[in-house]
């Protein structure tokens, strides 16, 4: 019998994202924060001391701009990395790219005022220090938000087995399994695989191309107990199946907007109601926009709100500033939009994917 191969646990990721605009611009605001006071504290007056910080500042943020895109780039080749070595190299990167600068442009006549006095090891050193302090507080940042992630699983979980729906699931299959035995077969199907995702890790990021397969499934289970009151219209747009195959999404997190536009817009209404699911990318950004119908303030309830801050959440965590959440009413439709980068699937080589960390 051939050998059953095991699956590694994922690989963890403790180096910030450097390569996110939110991580950049926080790491050169504390940075040149932080050598403002050093200098500020060296020189007499504060007059001086801003002299002084104009004349560094270049310097300053060469040394922060090479070490953020070094770190980017050692973030992405991480494959199989212990913790220890990952904040290692959060130090010696910037203190490397410090000490080297200042070896190559202490020759300059151009920074000769700016560097004077200035040790490579000085630098180095005071690039190290400034390097693990951001990414000690960039781990902790995510811990911190720890929570929302065991909010989110819990959140997710209830919705599936709160009582109505597993009954009324249940019960359309009871009743198509003399007439359609097939189709009531496909939907315990369905129910099977969306229990099984729910109980995943809800840091589990998955691929576009399957979060809509789980929404179909679920959409499929729904339009079983209601019937053609369901209508549905998938619409991608400007996409194509590499991009649905590779764009990563988090796990669970276009079907509770879906099971939203059904409980709020179609469950209320007495005739057909029609989800819209618009799919589309935009160079390096996915869109994404759920239209239901709108039945008034009163249909919005504080459960929905509780999911859609739930989900911005989630949102911050993993993209920062570069993912948006934005709800709107117009025409008589309830519009969720959603946006977040284009980023591509990623393995390391024993096909575990990485578990973000930073």
């Amino acid at each position: 019998m051939p050998a059953t191969s095991v699956a590694r646990p994922p690989v963890e990721v403790v180096i910030p994202d450097c390569c996110n605009i939110g991580v950049v611009f926080r790491a050169l605001v504390a940075v040149n924060a932080a050598f403002l006071a050093g200098i500020l504290l060296q020189t007499g007056g504060w007059q001086a001391g801003l002299a002084k910080f104009i004349e560094t500042s270049p310097l300053i943020e060469l040394v922060s701009l090479l070490s953020l895109m070094a770190l980017c780039g050692v973030r992405k080749l991480i494959r199989s990395m212990p913790l220890w070595v990952q904040r290692a190299l959060c130090a010696l990167v910037p203190a490397a790219i410090a000490g080297l600068l200042i070896r190559l442009l202490s020759a300059s006549v151009l920074f000769l005022d700016s560097l004077d006095g200035l040790h490579p090891v000085e630098a180095g050193l005071a690039a190290a220090l400034i390097g693990i302090a951001l990414q000690h507080y960039f781990e902790l940042r995510t811990r911190a938000f720890s929570p929302v992630l065991v909010e989110a699983r819990l959140q997710a979980l209830q919705a599936r087995i709160r009582p109505h729906f597993l009954f009324n699931s249940l019960n359309a299959v009871l009743s198509l399994i003399r007439t359609e035995p097939r189709l009531a077969e496909t939907t315990l199907e369905d129910l099977a695989d969306l229990f099984r995702v729910v109980m995943r890790d809800a840091r589990d990021m998955t691929t576009l191309e399957q979060e809509i397969r789980l929404c179909r499934q679920y959409l499929s289970i729904e339009k079983v107990r209601l019937g053609e009151r369901l209508q549905v219209k998938w619409n991608p747009i400007d996409i194509s199946k590499e991009v649905l195959q590779r764009a990563q999404i988090p796990a669970l997190l276009l079907q509770p907007l879906l099971e939203n536009a059904v409980h709020y817009g179609v469950e209320p209404a007495s005739e057909a109601a029609q989800i819209r699911i618009d799919i589309r990318r935009q160079i390096d950004r996915i869109e994404i926009a759920i239209a239901n119908p709108y039945h008034g303030d009163g249909a919005v309830s504080r459960g929905n709100q509780m999911a859609l801050t739930n989900i911005r959440q989630r949102l911050a965590l993993l993209y920062d500033v570069e993912a948006q959440l934005n709800t709107s009413v117009a025409d008589g439709m309830f519009e969720v939009r959603l946006r977040f980068p284009y980023v591509k699937t990623r393995k390391d080589e024993d096909g575990a994917a990485p578990v973000d960390r930073r």
